[in-house]
């Protein structure tokens, strides 16, 4: 008798779904990911050695490193900032004279009583004059130089009918029918990354004569100086500064030529020593990665203004590789006690969907200067954002960020990104300052922030004595 056909796919079928099942991903209710740049094998090897000990290794939650493919390859004494991976393009810098920062033809006459441009330096550079249109201008009107975010001007120069200045005048130079009139300024040093705007006000009811950011010509000294335009993306520090548009200008000398100048030369020489060291750490982070088997690496040039970008292709990565109820994520200076984060999720009763579990910071000033100057976000706070140390969030709020990976828009921090994307799918916040914002210690936390891999080893030898990474009774 012929045994029925579905007999004798059965086995077929029953193999079939055992190598499937052998090769489904295991399930994690917990995955850590921690953010880590290229060059910090130190703390990861303490963490590794440290906080991650604290359970025995069947119990572990899957842990990942972040970690951008692509190093800087421009010298960080030759980058724009610290933060970024933009040259400093600085090439055959004007010494030893005052520059003119604007020149143009003659500007149109506006309605406004209030223009503003807002410019970054990019060398330090002294401000020696301020000024304004020399024909037609408003019979009484002031320039005033603002630092971003502050007040009260660093510098004013008021132009009447009475005391309207006077042109530069460069011996030999042509007469031109855009000149400027100046009045001098108390001189001192603009710091190289300072961010200023400066800001012309008629005191009479006619409106100023403007320049259209984008009409006049910037005279950057060989790229010292470059001008902030709303239209690109950067927003000028304050709306209440007036209308974007130019009605005069300022004239600057490049302090420390000298020193410029022999920074410049050196820079084939720094280039040739920046390209070996990457040679050498690339090296070492294929060895670790090699050796470890936690290490991710993102296609992002690792920088801090791309941490964004690397977390949420993190997300992608992970909502495509792993199984898990809960995603953990912290950076790698960040001291976490594991057991007390799998009791609190524990006593909490964390479940998703939509689950956002950290302590938040709520009506945050946006920052217009510093590392963590923002320019791209138009309102002057941000909405809720947990703390960078740690946070905890839910698998499908992990899949909408990955789904949507390419549409977000990234801003100057990851914490605060984070915040802003969440604001679009409004999560289930659950607050807890144990996930600590500063540096500091406490028994019952569950994360802390800033230290250093000898530090880390510190409060976990603590931990391990007594229990309290913070302090030990008997010593």
């Amino acid at each position: 008798m012929r045994r029925p056909l579905l007999l004798l796919l059965c086995p077929c079928l029953l193999g079939l779904f055992l190598q499937l099942w052998l090769r489904s991903p295991p399930h994690h209710p917990l995955v850590i990911g921690i953010l880590s740049a290229r060059q910090h094998r130190a703390l990861r090897d303490t963490i590794r050695g440290t906080w991650l000990q604290a359970l025995p290794p069947a119990q572990r939650p899957l842990l990942r490193f972040i970690v951008g493919s692509e190093p800087c390859s421009v010298p960080p004494e030759d980058r724009e900032d610290p933060y970024s991976c933009r040259l400093l393009n600085l090439s055959g810098p004007v010494l030893h004279r005052e520059i003119e920062a604007f020149s143009g033809p003659p500007p149109s006459r506006s309605p406004h009583r209030q223009l503003s441009v807002t410019f970054r330096v990019l060398y330090p550079l002294i401000i020696t004059r301020l000024g304004a249109w020399c024909p037609g201008f408003s019979r009484n009107l002031s320039v005033r130089l603002f630092q971003a975010e502050h007040e009260e001007a660093l510098l004013v120069a008021r132009l009447t009918a009475l005391s309207p200045g006077a042109p530069l005048t460069t011996p030999g130079a042509p007469p031109t029918d855009a000149a400027l009139c100046y009045k001098a300024v108390e001189q001192f040093i603009l710091p190289e990354g300072f961010h200023g705007t400066l800001r012309w006000d008629s005191h009479d009811a006619e409106g100023l004569p403007m320049w259209g950011v984008h009409r006049v010509t910037l005279n950057d000294g060989g790229g010292v100086l470059r001008v902030t335009a709303a239209d690109e993306g950067l927003l000028p520090y304050d709306f209440s500064q007036g209308t974007e548009g130019i009605a005069g200008g300022f004239t600057y000398t490049i302090h420390d030529g000298e020193l410029l100048l022999q920074r410049l030369s050196a820079r084939p020489q720094r280039l040739a020593q920046h390209r070996a060291a990457l040679e050498e750490e690339e090296a070492e982070l294929q060895a670790e990665s090699h050796a470890h088997g936690d290490i991710v690496f993102v296609e992002v040039v690792d920088t801090y203004r791309n941490v964004p970008r690397k977390l949420l292709l993190f997300y992608r990565w992970l909502a495509a590789a792993a199984s898990f109820h809960f995603l953990l994520k912290t950076d790698d200076d960040c001291f976490l006690q594991l057991d007390n984060v799998l009791r609190a999720l524990e006593e909490r009763r964390l479940r998703g969907p939509n689950a956002w579990w950290g302590n938040f910071r709520l009506n945050w000033a946006v920052d217009r200067t510093g590392k963590w100057q923002e320019l791209e976000y138009m309102s002057p706070a941000y909405p809720a954002f947990a703390c960078g140390a740690g946070y905890v969030i839910s698998r499908d709020v992990v899949q909408w960020l990955a789904a949507n990976a390419d549409r977000l828009k990234t801003y100057q921090g990851e914490d605060v990104s984070m915040g802003i994307w969440m604001a679009a799918i409004g999560p289930r916040r659950y607050q807890d300052e144990g996930w600590l914002c500063e540096k500091s210690c406490d028994r019952a936390m569950l994360s802390a922030p800033q230290f250093s891999p000898q530090e880390l080893g510190e409060l976990w030898q603590r931990k391990l004595r007594c229990g309290n990474p913070c302090e030990c009774a008997n010593t």
